[in-house]
């Protein structure tokens, strides 16, 4: 197989096949693409979110995806979270979602964790991360993965999605004047959760706001266009419209400001 060297990395024939519309962008080209080919994306959570943001992420080529779900997959979760089948019913999530991901590029090393992420493990596979995507669906764990992102100075991008409205933001630790999710959804303010469960979700909505999730992390791994960092995206899938809000650090924030609770 003939093979090229570029800025450090050798590719081969089918490789610049395979990737050859992403080279061909002057924003990204073969830089860009070497960036993402030796990346690693940890993507917590592989329902409704996690299912088409990691299904990009691989067929974009993504070296190394940690895909971490500590669930199984119901039937009630078909109609949306697009990486399993109704033949993987009662799989691990994180089980079945490597497997379509195998299938979709055989290249990208998918490790698995069938378990909740939280303390040191979740600090650990937060720092072996160049990316963290956030595909969860409560405020613990979102607070819990927005501390282990700022103790790391791993870049996060944060998404959710019910009944007919979605979100999402970026939040580069590597910046310190960029807010983290702390900053924008305080601890302990009176804010209504709400879960698929109880009050549903489009399924297609669950789609764009996964997909977006994966276009923000390809751009920080490529290291083009403007990430979300300080706005706040919000989608509205019945009148699919696309608004957003700006919004700054908060000196005083526990997690990122001057009063935080960790050192570092």
């Amino acid at each position: 197989m003939d093979a090229r060297f570029f800025l450090g990395f050798t590719v081969d024939d089918n490789q610049l096949n395979r990737y050859s519309r992403h080279i061909l962008l002057d924003e990204l080209g073969i830089a860009g693409q070497e960036r993402i080919l030796q990346s690693h994306v940890l993507v917590i959570g592989a329902g409704g979110l996690g299912s088409p943001a990691s299904m990009y992420l691989a067929s974009a080529g993504v070296g190394t995806l940690t895909l971490a779900d500590h669930d199984t997959v119901d039937a009630t979760n078909l109609q949306r979270q697009i990486l399993h089948t109704e033949a993987r019913i009662g799989q691990p999530k994180a089980d079945s979602g490597a497997q379509t991901l195998a299938q979709i590029n055989p290249s990208v090393r998918v490790v698995t964790l069938a378990e909740r992420l939280e303390g040191e493990a979740l600090d650990a596979r937060v720092a072996a991360a160049d990316v963290v995507l956030d595909c969860t669906d409560n405020f613990a764990t979102r607070y819990a993965i927005n501390l282990a992102c700022a103790r790391n100075k791993t870049p996060l991008v944060s998404g959710a999605a019910v009944r007919f409205g979605g979100q999402v933001s970026v939040f580069d630790f590597s910046r310190p004047d960029a807010p983290c999710y702390h900053c924008l959804f305080p601890d302990g303010q009176p804010v209504a959760e709400e879960r698929c469960a109880v009050t549903g979700v489009f399924a297609p909505l669950t789609g764009i706001v996964g997909s977006l999730q994966a276009a923000e992390a390809l751009k920080l791994i490529a290291r083009m266009g403007s990430p979300l960092v300080g706005r706040l995206l919000l989608v509205d899938a019945l009148s699919l419209t696309f608004r957003t809000v700006t919004f700054g650090k908060d000196p005083g924030c526990p997690v990122c400001g001057s009063a935080k609770r960790y050192a570092g």
